[in-house]
């Protein structure tokens, strides 16, 4: 005759496969998310709809990457993540000059803001942070990197309640992200880091200086080909 097992060691059982049906349930959720982000463009993002219930509204707008000066996208990538092209999702390199400096700096490449700003919570967490790490892969799996950065580009906040380039380059200088000149492009680079703080249209002057330093910046990318995997 069969023992039974004792009713703790059947909750223990049952624990496990409801944490194994979770796990696979997350990654089936998170694939299928990413993938529609491949053909379509997301029509919100948990963070904008917080900050839409807040404000009572954002400014959005998605713009393919064809429609957007090529020097934009040059002076984001040299402003946020150089080596953009070069990695799978981590820039090593920023991350551990970001340990170096303690709380300093950030070291996440574009790949991870994208992934933060497109599925998951603003804020510093240990949570959120695991799971934009698992994201981050899969993301890289799934989407090119042209995709990844027209996805970044598009969603990105640029100042309270202006989501997107093409938000930003009405919001700030009156004129379509397809005419920013490489000023205006590295202008608004630079106030990614803290865009509520810092403003594109009326820069101080360490902004100005950093401007400078992006224009260079988006240049030697285009000279040394780390702008290949998002320019056609």
């Amino acid at each position: 005759m069969k023992r039974k097992q004792p009713i703790w060691m059947r909750g223990v059982g049952l624990l496990k496969r409801t944490a194994w049906i979770g796990v696979i349930g997350f990654f089936i959720v998170a694939i299928v998310w990413i993938t529609l982000y491949a053909f379509f463009p997301p029509p919100t993002t948990p963070y904008m709809f917080a900050e839409s219930r807040r404000l009572g509204g954002v400014e959005y707008r998605w713009v393919p990457m064809e429609d957007i000066a090529p020097v934009v996208a040059r002076s984001v990538v040299s402003a946020e993540d150089a080596e953009f092209c070069l990695h799978w999702g981590f820039n090593m390199t920023a991350m551990q000059e970001a340990l170096k400096d303690g709380a300093e700096r950030g070291g996440s490449g574009i790949t991870q803001q994208m992934v933060k700003n497109a599925f998951l919570w603003q804020g510093r967490s240990w949570p959120r942070k695991a799971i934009e790490t698992l994201l981050t892969p899969m993301a890289e799996v799934i989407l090119t990197k042209r995709r990844i950065l027209e996805l970044y580009l598009n969603i990105v906040e640029f100042d309270k309640g202006v989501f997107g380039i093409e938000a930003a380059a009405n919001h700030y200088f009156g004129k379509p992200s397809a005419n920013l000149t490489s000023t205006e492009a590295a202008r608004l680079a630079a106030i990614l880091p803290n865009p509520k703080a810092r403003s594109a249209s009326h820069p101080s002057d360490a902004m100005q200086r950093k401007a400078a330093l992006l224009i260079d910046g988006a240049k030697t990318i285009a000279k040394d080909g780390r702008n290949a995997c998002f320019e056609r």
